[in-house]
């Protein structure tokens, strides 16, 4: 047996005080907010790992629990401050069911150890700290009401390099090299002499080498496809309940009536128009079946169909004939925004109810539509955040995504700009571009390596004409999905207690 004083030891710094770690907690929470969305620091996301790192090392349990939830509550309490305009106890409550989450997901980093691996390879635990992150991204896109990925620590690294990496292993892969970069910076203070440039370079490498592999991933050209993106501008911050939806027909044909000559596609936001029953003979399939018909274009516009207590929520394509091609119904309703969790209950105690007055019903089929403009591959608003949706429509075939979305009831810019990170993340994992419009902004195309080839304002009619391009063929990422990320995470968290085992069976 090795003593715990022995030279192996005597090459890792100690731990910190506990307050020093505590500060050190909640400026790594500071950190990962001011990386987030709308500003896009990437470089903030590694120097709070490395914070977060730091903190942690030589503690345990107990401690390491404390450490993730001052981070969490720093993080959320700040970037979920958005809710605080629809309900404070929802802000309080997602807030801190998030900061458990990162508190468990610190908590998932082993033990510190003394003795022989004491400031080694899994010193504290602390090289295990990434795959924690990379579990924590994976429930939230997963866990409660079926996924809330808002904000992810991912959406942070757009304009950075890590996220070359997401071809090859999606977000979770990009989380991961990010926060690995992270760990490298910390071992600079918590090891020395040759063990220092040991855990320096396989942190770079580690880091380096998804980059690398992600940067000679490509999709193959299909052609390219003349599209206009409609958005007609109007107030932000009003519920649905509070605002007339011809208002909002109105505004976007407006805009779309300055569409020229004869585009291969004309997208509108979500919910452009509502109607009782079904959209098929009603005035507002006349209408959008004049504009296709009069530009000679496919057109895909949002609708809301009432249908009994509840509502479908659709993307419906017209061809250039003016009839309808074929349609997409949402399958990933927004928690709280498109239907109610426990409505009987809540209806009991609280008014929340009156502004959701109906649920959404689940569409079902796969996220497709054919047409003369191609295959397009749809996704609905909140949808564009979770890639199992984007990957089904680009497996199916989509050579193109579509994403009608509809942020008008947000107040500030942070929903909005979340949305155009999960469009360009899309964008980097299945090298397909995305077209996203809303009716008050950010309307946005995407193109296949993620760059942002034109945007609009909030709150002002834009419209969006650009030749993007088609592509065909499947990244490694839409072949495989989180799959073999996430096994190599759990499998990361697992080896420290496995070589516990096999060091007690062996008396050391």
């Amino acid at each position: 047996m090795h003593s715990p004083t022995g030279p192996d030891t005597a090459r890792s710094r100690p731990a910190l005080s506990t307050p020093v770690a505590l500060l050190l907690a909640a400026g790594a929470g500071g950190l990962w907010a001011l990386s987030a969305q709308p500003r896009g620091w990437w470089p903030l996301l590694p120097l709070g790992v490395a914070a977060l790192t730091v903190a942690l090392h030589g503690r345990r349990l107990r401690p390491r629990l404390l450490i993730g939830a001052i981070a969490g509550a720093v993080l959320y309490g700040s970037t979920l401050a958005w809710l605080t305009g629809f309900a404070v106890a929802g802000y309080v409550g997602i807030g801190l069911l998030e900061a458990l989450m990162l508190a468990t997901a610190v908590g998932l980093v082993p033990t510190a150890r003394t003795g022989r691996w004491s400031g080694g390879w899994w010193s504290g635990g602390w090289w295990a700290l990434p795959a924690g992150l990379v579990v924590l991204d994976a429930i939230q896109t997963r866990f409660p009401f079926g996924g809330f990925p808002l904000p992810a620590l991912v959406h942070s690294q757009l304009d950075g390099p890590f996220v070359l990496a997401a071809p090859l292993g999606g977000s979770l892969l990009v989380t991961a090299a990010a926060a690995t970069a992270g760990v490298g910076l910390a071992a600079l203070v918590l090891t020395r002499g040759r063990r220092r440039w040991v855990a320096v370079g396989v942190s770079v490498a580690v880091a380096g080498l998804p980059i690398a592999l992600g940067a000679t991933v490509t999709t193959d050209p299909a052609g390219t496809l003349d599209a206009a993106v409609v958005q007609g501008g109007g107030p932000r911050g009003l519920r649905a309940v509070f605002t007339d939806p011809q208002d909002t027909t109105d505004r976007q044909f407006a805009v779309a009536e300055q569409v020229t000559g004869s585009p291969d596609l004309v997208l509108f936001p979500e919910t452009v128009i509502s109607v009782d029953g079904e959209i098929a003979g009603s005035a507002g399939d006349a209408r959008a079946a004049a504009l296709a018909r009069r530009l000679g274009t496919t057109a895909v516009v949002g609708v809301v169909e009432r249908q009994g207590s509840g509502f479908r929520n659709a993307a419906v394509a017209w061809g250039p004939d003016g009839a309808i091609l074929g349609r997409y119904e949402k399958e990933h309703r927004v928690p709280f925004g498109e239907y109610i969790p426990g409505r009987e209950l809540l209806e009991r105690v609280t008014d929340l109810t009156t502004l959701v007055p109906r649920d959404a019903i689940p569409g079902e089929g796969v996220a497709l539509i054919n047409t003369p403009a191609g295959p397009l591959g749809v996704v609905i608003s909140y949808e564009v955040l979770f890639a199992d949706r984007v990957r089904e429509a680009v497996t199916a075939g989509g050579q193109i995504v579509l994403a009608p979305t509809n942020a008008a009831s947000y107040v500030t810019e942070d929903v909005p700009a979340i949305e155009v990170a999960g469009a360009r993340m899309r964008a980097r994992e299945f090298g397909r571009t995305v077209l996203q419009s809303a009716p008050t902004g950010y309307s946005v195309v995407v193109g296949p390596d993620g760059t942002v080839l034109a945007q609009s304002g909030l709150g002002d009619p834009a419209l969006l004409r650009e030749t993007v391009a088609l592509r065909t063929g499947l990244t490694p990422y839409a072949r495989t999905g989180d799959v073999p990320v996430l096994i190599l995470a759990v499998l990361i968290l697992l080896a420290p207690l496995t070589r516990r085992r096999t060091n007690g069976a062996t008396g050391e």
